[in-house]
């Protein structure tokens, strides 16, 4: 079996759980098993609604806090009916709207609120009970009732200081104690004082054998309780951004990036690292020998995989561009907002279309709003992309740090030049300068008007002088080793290899 840890997942993934879900479609592929672990609390929506939304299958989930429970990850299926039955014979009102609904009793500010799967269904998520208008108890649902939080008001507020975890018949499998975010678990048999010695404890009970591969994607409060307790299996560890900070190392130190340090100096129990391009794996390399006078066992397999090239049913939109991704400061689509905004003045008919959700929404919309750019420039939410880029004639890219670029790979599988900046390492390992896009000069602190000038003047350049057709032959040719057999190809070698 294949376990591989990461932490959280949400309705707007980041490329760490879309590079997951193309791993479990390869692994599904060469019939090699695998489960993929998260150990993050996810009090808002059900997991595996939000793991299937990106292509995962509910019997290869696990989750950390029903681990130690008989209850069955799925879709919810606990009713409103079943929600009424629990209350008993007692008097009450409904009523509801949308997605949340709610009981009222009798007596001083008494109710229950309910939110609902969606606005359309009558699967109950979750349930906050109110009593004399403090919050008292929240209760969270599958096909039941799976843990219950316990709350006290303090210093105004509701405070949580108690969960319960449950099995299918309703007993109680454990508990945790929580003192402002200081967690004690509460076993049958035993006593365990942190998160982190959860996950371990966790680990040891996969029972794990010498034919067992674990791969952990983030480290970040779990690294090292797992690699404790891996036992005989293999292990390795995905490189899913830059791996050190360039400004911080000199000819005698590197500093690594704080996400991968602790996987690093503990490179003699790691059996192999997975680096998403040749570049970042042979940097990688150099620098363990350099700096550390080891050489490490490091694999290069694209974090993404193309079931096929996707090729336009009809003519492309002339003068369209799209960009995809989270909408995160960092990503720099204000950048391209302001950049497609001045070629309009010269190419009217241009259009850019922005998929993706994320806390930078709002400036966005607020920008293109200011620019008077709504007609041409438009966010179109999340959506699956699989059909949408071929409909478009090059690709957008702001960011200035991508360790693959899952929506690079997919925009060249239909064909897409790609203007972006020239950094590692995505953008590098998809452009191929002035034969399908651009790659445009990049440093820390560069002045706002010759950025801007750069990403217009190529954009000029594309639809003004450049063979698109040409350009997008040539994005189908790159995109070809991206094929979903040669990224099999690859994971079947490291796992008969190590």
């Amino acid at each position: 079996m294949i376990y591989n840890f990461n932490l959280g997942i949400g309705w707007a993934s980041s490329g760490v759980e879309y590079a997951q879900s193309y791993r479990a479609k390869v692994l599904r592929n060469i019939n090699k098993p695998a489960k993929f672990i998260f150990t993050d609390m996810f009090p808002r929506d059900n997991l595996t609604d939000m793991t299937e939304n990106i292509g995962f299958e509910d019997d290869e989930i696990i989750w950390l806090y029903t681990f130690f429970t008989d209850i069955t990850l799925g879709p919810v299926t606990y009713t409103l009916d079943d929600l009424r039955a629990s209350v008993g014979d007692v008097s009450l009102t409904y009523e509801r709207e949308g997605k949340i609904g709610k009981f009222v009793f009798e007596g001083d500010n008494n109710f229950y609120r309910i939110y609902f799967v969606n606005a359309d269904s009558d699967f109950v998520h979750r349930v906050e009970m109110v009593s004399r208008g403090c919050l008292v108890r929240k209760d969270y649902f599958i096909s039941g009732r799976v843990f219950s939080e316990y709350y006290a008001p303090l210093d105004g507020k509701a405070h949580m200081y108690h969960r319960r975890f449950f099995n299918q018949d309703g007993s109680l499998a454990y508990e945790e104690i929580n003192d402002d975010g200081n967690v004690m678990y509460k076993f049958p048999d035993k006593l365990i004082c942190s998160k982190q010695e959860l996950i371990g404890y966790m680990t040891k009970k996969l029972q794990l054998t010498k034919d067992d591969i674990v791969i952990i994607d983030r480290t970040t409060g779990q690294g090292q309780a797992i690699m404790e307790n891996v036992g005989e299996a293999k292990l390795g560890i995905v490189i899913h951004a830059d791996h050190f900070s360039e400004g911080a190392t000199d000819d005698d130190n590197i500093l690594w990036n704080n996400y991968y340090e602790y996987s690093f100096s503990m490179h003699n129990r790691v059996d192999f690292y997975i680096t998403a391009t040749e570049d970042q794996r042979q940097l990688m390399i150099s620098q363990f020998q350099k700096y550390m006078n080891v050489t490490p066992n490091v694999y290069t397999i694209p974090v993404g995989a193309l079931p096929e090239l996707k090729y336009p049913d009809k003519g492309r939109k002339p003068h369209s561009l799209i960009t995809a991704s989270r909408l995160a400061t960092e990503k720099h689509v204000d950048w391209l907002v302001d950049a497609v905004a001045e070629v309009h003045k010269e190419i009217e008919d241009i259009t850019l279309d922005i998929y993706g959700k994320g806390a930078a929404e709002k400036a966005l919309r607020e920008q293109i709003k200011g620019l008077n750019a709504d007609s041409y420039i438009r966010l179109m939410g999340q959506h699956d992309l699989e059909k949408v880029y071929v409909n478009y004639e090059a690709y957008l890219s702001g960011s200035t740090s991508e360790g693959f670029g899952l929506t690079l790979m997919e925009a060249i599988g239909s064909g897409l030049p790609i203007i972006g900046f020239d950094v590692r390492y995505g953008n590098k390992n998809f452009i191929d300068e002035g034969k399908n896009g651009y790659k445009l000069p990049y440093n820390i602190g560069i002045e706002k008007s010759r950025r801007q000038k750069l990403i217009v003047d190529a954009i000029k350049n594309l639809f003004m002088e450049d063979d698109l057709d040409e350009m997008h032959e040539h994005s189908y040719k790159k995109a070809k080793e991206y094929l979903a057999h040669e990224v099999e190809a690859k994971w079947k070698n490291l796992i008969e290899t190590i």
